[in-house]
């Protein structure tokens, strides 16, 4: 067995890679005996491992799963390389070529995959890639990255910017929306490309701006100016991908202005690209407290080996980490997959934030529940598991609304004394407010 190696940001690119059958790789997988554990592990009940890394550890250890498709697909690589996060976005899947050496492509695939259109370009790390069912277009995850012809219909409710963010951008790449905290999209870089991106006008489309100090200061000067604002959310793109020196510049300009408090970061690189989050980003990070993170988990099973290292590193760093998840079609709209995903995410110190209603962006039509269906998740939720593990559920309404929370109908009615609620069980329960008359009809 390959001993484990620290991250490197100086590996180069390996050679041509080959495939392999399912079959072939579930076998070896199978015989591939784990490396000694990095730290002390929990399981659960339901045997998912969660990892507790030691202080001062430095690497994200590969699983026996990770191992096993590296040496098949990417055989050329070794395990430095692997484990350099560098080194998975220089080599990122992006064309059928590719992808047809790793799964079995259905018609809709290639055919989406070749013909691109106006849609957002197919791009998944490598480490993602691995998650992926090489035999079934159906399975979650592939569903999530892996395009299919139904993104180039556009229904009537569809919009290439739904939230209408552009209508509040007072300086290239800044959105001003709510009256104490702006949006900041840093970059329009993904290390993995999300098929129902509520910015897939900009993502993969317009990697020019990645970095861009000049667009920065711009917003940072609006920023400096407004002192209104005290809570900057950095988002994109992924900000995660920006090198460590870079991402350092940029909070410490924001961190200067004396009236911004909380700086929060938007990311899903922790689940697409968990060899990113090295000790070194950890440290960087810890510099510009209080800073929080938001990670875009989708399912269960991306809580894998790696990432459970990742989540744990950024809490050890004590950056509270919080969960935003996306109602989908096919991927997680049933009351089982969501517990099983809240669970895992509270077993990672990662508190689930936000639900979303899937927003109607061009071509997303195949991704979108009825809202019935996010309502019925919730009601599956309260009551029937810890409270921390229960999200918000949102809509981000159309055209600058901002976010609506949404919950089941718990209050059932009045009389003149009292209030009439519904438990979690489905039974009624009074609580007294004598005051339940015309001011209660307006309040409830």
């Amino acid at each position: 067995m390959e001993e484990n190696v620290c991250l490197s940001q100086e590996a180069e690119p390996p050679g041509q890679h080959t495939g392999m059958t399912g079959l072939a790789l579930d076998e070896l997988i199978q015989n591939t005996l784990p490396s000694s554990p990095v730290a002390p592990a929990t399981t659960g009940i339901n045997g998912r491992v969660f990892i507790m890394p030691s202080r001062g550890a430095s690497t994200c250890k590969p699983s026996p799963r990770s191992q096993a498709f590296r040496k098949q697909y990417f055989p050329e690589a070794t395990a430095a390389e692997w484990n350099d996060w560098r080194w998975q976005v220089r080599n990122r899947i992006t064309g059928v070529e590719m992808l047809s050496r790793i799964l079995w492509l259905s018609a809709e695939e290639e055919t989406a995959i070749n013909t691109r259109g106006g849609a957002i370009p197919l791009n998944i790390t490598p480490y993602y890639a691995s998650l992926l069912d090489p035999m079934e277009p159906d399975q979650p995850l592939r569903r999530m990255v892996v395009p299919v012809t139904a993104e180039f219909e556009r229904s009537w409710d569809e919009s290439d910017d739904p939230l209408g963010e552009d209508h509040d951008t007072p300086v290239p790449g800044l959105v001003h929306r709510y009256p104490d905290r702006v949006l900041f999209l840093v970059t329009g870089f993904c290390s993995t490309h999300c098929r129902y991106c509520t910015r897939s006008r900009m993502v993969g489309k317009h990697e020019e701006i990645h970095a861009d100090r000049e667009r920065w200061e711009r917003a940072i000067a609006y920023i400096e100016s407004t002192p209104t604002v005290r809570d900057i959310l950095l988002s994109g793109g992924d900000p995660l991908t920006l090198p460590d020196e870079t991402l350092d510049w940029l909070l410490s300009r924001l961190r200067a202005i004396p009236h911004v408090e909380l700086i929060r970061i938007g990311t899903k690189v922790p689940v697409v690209l968990p060899q990113r989050v090295t000790a070194s980003l950890c440290h960087v990070l810890k510099r510009h407290h209080p800073l929080w993170m938001s990670i875009h988990f989708a399912h269960p099973d991306e809580l894998t080996f790696e990432v459970s290292q990742a989540c744990n590193r950024l809490a050890d760093a004590g950056i509270p980490l919080g969960s935003q998840t996306v109602l989908l079609a096919g991927v997680n709209d049933n009351v089982d997959t969501m517990k099983r995903l809240v669970h895992d995410l509270v077993m990672n110190r990662v508190r689930p934030y936000y639900l979303y209603q899937c927003d109607p962006i061009t071509g997303s039509s195949h991704f979108r529940t009825p809202v019935s269906k996010g309502l019925e998740i919730i009601e599956g939720l309260r009551g029937h598991t810890t409270g921390y593990a229960v999200p918000t559920y949102v809509i981000d309404a159309p055209g600058g609304g901002g976010k609506i929370p949404l919950l089941p109908g718990y209050v059932v009615g009045h009389d003149e004394n009292h209030i009439l609620l519904r438990n979690y069980q489905g039974r009624t329960f009074q609580y007294p407010d004598p005051a339940a008359t015309a001011e209660c009809d307006g309040r409830v």
